[in-house]
C-alpha cells in the first residue's frame, strides 16, 4: 500500500519509515528536515514545512494513500517544554500541523485513507501523577483535564482534534498516547534531548567515579519504551479497529536515580549524582497503564529497560567518537 509518514525526519518518524519498507510498503515521506543520524528509506522524502496548507493539501491530492502517519511536531525533553519559554512556538506549530492536514482530508473528502496521531502521556492530569510511587495514567483518568504544561495542552486539544474530524467528516483515526520512547538514531544534546539519552551522553562523557548533573531530586518516576517496542505498538494499532486513544508505555517504572544507576552499570563506571533542583522536571510520576492495549490488541512491551539502554548507550558512545573525530 502507499503510507504517508509525516515527521519522517524525526526519531519516531525515521524508524516507522524504516519498517514500513521493510513490510513492502511503498513510502513517502514529509518533513522540514532529513534524519540527523541516517539516510531515509523512504522511496519519496519531500523536504517542506507542514504549517504551510498548501504543503499537505498538494501531497494527499496527487497520491491515494491507505495510511497516514503523523508524527510531525514541536518536541523536546524537560528542558525545551516544561521551562515556558517555548510554549507559544510549542502550540503554535503542533497545532498548525494538526489542522492542515486534517482540513486537507476533509476538503478532500478522504473517508478511505486511516491517520494515525501521536499524542503523549503528557496530556494527562497533573493532580494523578503527585505520587512518585502510585501515579495514575489510565486512559479514562484523563478528564477531568489538567496537562501540567502547554505541550499537554495541546496534546489534548488535538486529540480532540482527531476525534471531532471523525466524527464529522468520516475521517478515519488512530490516536495513542506515547510514553518516553527512547533509542539508537533519537536526538542526544542540543537541549531537546529526553532523559534517557541525557544520561547515557552525560555518563559517556564522564570518567570513573565522576559526579553527573541530574535535573531534580531524582525521585521523579517515569516509564521508558524501547522504539522497537513502539513503532510495533502502532503498526498493530492502525491494523486494527480500534480508534483509541490508547497508551503505548512500559510499566517498568523507575525513578531519574535508578535510570542513572542502570546506565552506570552498562558503562561500568562508578558515578555519583549532584542533584540539580531548580531543573524542570514535570511531573512526580508518571508510568504508563497497559491494561487497554493488552485486552484491544494483544500487545505489551517486552524488552527491559537495561536491555534497551544498552543499545542506546553504545549508539551513544559511538555518536561522541564520530564527532570527536571530525573536528
Amino acid at each position: 500500500m502507499n503510507v504517508l509518514v509525516l515527521g519522517a525526519g524525526g526519531f519516531i518518524g525515521n524508524h516507522m519509515v524504516n519498517r514500513l519498507k521493510k513490510e513492502g510498503h511503498s513510502v513517502f515521506a514529509i518533513d522540514i528536515k532529513k534524519p540527523e543520524f541516517s539516510i531515509s528509506n523512504a522511496d519519496k522524502f519531500i523536504l517542506g514545512d507542514l504549517r504551510d496548507p498548501s504543503l499537505i493539501m498538494e501531497v494527499l491530492g496527487s497520491t491515494n494513500f491507505s495510511q497516514i502517519y503523523q508524527f510531525a511536531a514541536d518536541m523536546g525533553g524537560a528542558g525545551f517544554v516544561f521551562t515556558g519559554e517555548h510554549d507559544a512556538e510549542i502550540m503554535h506549530n503542533s497545532v498548525l500541523i494538526n489542522l492542515n492536514v486534517l482540513d486537507a482530508m476533509a476538503k478532500l473528502k478522504l473517508t478511505e485513507t486511516k491517520i494515525f496521531y501521536s499524542s503523549s502521556a503528557c496530556m494527562y492530569p497533573e493532580h494523578n501523577q503527585l505520587d512518585p510511587s502510585n501515579p495514575n495514567c489510565s486512559e479514562e483518568s484523563a478528564y477531568p483535564a489538567n496537562p501540567d504544561s502547554e505541550y499537554g495542552w495541546e496534546k489534548l486539544f488535538s486529540e480532540r482534534l482527531y476525534l471531532s474530524y471523525s466524527r464529522n467528516f468520516g475521517i478515519s483515526i488512530a490516536i495513542a498516547r506515547f510514553h518516553n520512547i527512547y533509542g539508537p538514531f533519537g536526538t542526544w544534546d542540543g537541549g531537546r534531548e529526553k532523559a534517557p539519552a541525557a544520561i547515557c551522553r552525560k555518563i559517556a562523557l564522564s570518567k570513573m567515579e565522576d559526579e553527573i548533573e541530574v535535573w531534580g531530586d531524582g525521585l521523579q518516576t517515569r516509564s521508558f519504551l524501547y522504539i522497537d517496542e513502539c513503532i510495533e505498538a502502532v503498526r498493530r494499532l492502525m491494523e486494527s479497529d480500534f480508534p483509541g486513544p490508547i497508551n503505548i508505555g512500559s510499566e517498568e517504572m523507575v525513578t531519574i536515580n535508578e535510570l542513572v544507576d542502570s546506565v552506570s552499570k552498562i558503562a561500568n563506571k562508578k558515578i555519583s549524582r549532584k542533584h540539580k533542583l531548580d531543573a524542570p522536571v514535570g511531573v512526580r510520576g508518571r508510568n504508563s497503564d497497559n491494561s487497554l492495549i493488552r485486552s484491544e490488541l494483544g500487545w505489551d512491551f517486552q524488552m527491559t529497560l537495561e536491555q534497551g539502554l544498552e543499545q542506546t548507550y553504545f549508539w551513544i558512545v559511538d555518536q561522541i567518537e564520530k564527532q570527536a573525530n571530525q573536528n
